[in-house]
């Protein structure tokens, strides 16, 4: 698909020196979404809300009564339902901050030229890449703090560390929208953006989300551990069962290079499109 710049942006960025990547007014861009997003996606957002709550009901606390106890990969027995709910909490910071950050991004970049018009005024593209992360990082908080409301009065919270659950998700949810974007600038057809949805339904599905990594061989589950979604759903299933230690500390590092990373490539990737 091919598209056509406007003549006085291009105009405009042709006749002013090279501008600095941040301008400190990464706010702006993120106000100027949540109103958009306030007045005509309301309904998409109520709907993220509630389809982990429905696999909560269904398979937790329903399926759940034919399971029973489950082990953790730390050794500890815990009821079905506590244990998917964590699972169930990561994966929806996920969905929410995936979603504002390819599908939106994606009609902004390629009909409405939104970033074009940001950046032929004082924003830089740091700016516009930290303003639609942040968006996306409100959604996914949304979605958290509903969803651990949930898991409270279901009395699925077992430990007090489940207090952190809330800022783990909220990492969560900055590295899946700061890769999100970076990925969706290479995006030019609503058929390669149909590839995030493949890569995502089987990383939801395979991530320890349902039953532990330890069903699958060795060479799966090195292939899991590879994977965001289950340093995520680890993560948060730690906290939230109070099987805490040491080696949590490589989950949050994890998500932090995935942050650091996807800032890099969305920034380059803005300026390389709009600027350059």
């Amino acid at each position: 698909m091919t598209t056509t710049r406007d003549p006085l942006v291009e105009a405009v960025s042709r006749s002013r020196p090279l501008r600095a990547l941040y301008a400190g007014n990464a706010r702006s861009v993120m106000q100027r979404g949540w109103s958009a997003t306030r007045s005509t996606n309301w309904l998409v957002i109520v709907s993220g809300f509630f389809e982990p709550i429905f696999y909560l009901l269904s398979l937790g606390i329903g399926f759940g009564r034919l399971v029973g106890d489950v082990t953790t990969a730390g050794g500890q027995q815990v009821p079905y339902a506590a244990f998917i709910a964590p699972a169930l909490l990561a994966t929806a910071a996920m969905n929410g901050a995936v979603y504002d950050s390819t599908w939106n991004v994606f009609f902004k970049m390629h009909f409405a030229k939104l970033y074009e018009g940001m950046l032929s005024t004082s924003l830089g593209p740091l700016d516009v890449a930290l303003g639609e992360i942040l968006l996306a990082l409100l959604r996914g908080a949304l979605y958290a703090v509903g969803f651990m409301i949930v898991m409270q009065v279901l009395g699925l919270n077992l430990s007090w560390w489940a207090l952190l659950a809330l800022p783990a998700v909220l990492l969560i949810a900055f590295g899946f929208a700061s890769f999100g974007m970076g990925i969706t600038s290479y995006m030019k057809t609503f058929q390669q953006m149909d590839w995030i949805n493949f890569i995502l339904l089987p990383m939801f599905l395979l991530s320890a989300t349902f039953y532990p990594i330890t069903v699958y061989p060795g060479w799966i589950q090195s292939i899991i551990m590879a994977l965001p979604l289950w340093h995520g759903v680890e993560l948060v299933r730690g906290l939230t069962t109070g099987a805490v230690g040491p080696g949590m500390l490589w989950h949050v590092l994890y998500f932090a290079v995935m942050v650091a990373l996807g800032l890099v490539l969305t920034t380059r990737r803005l300026r390389a499109l709009f600027l350059d």
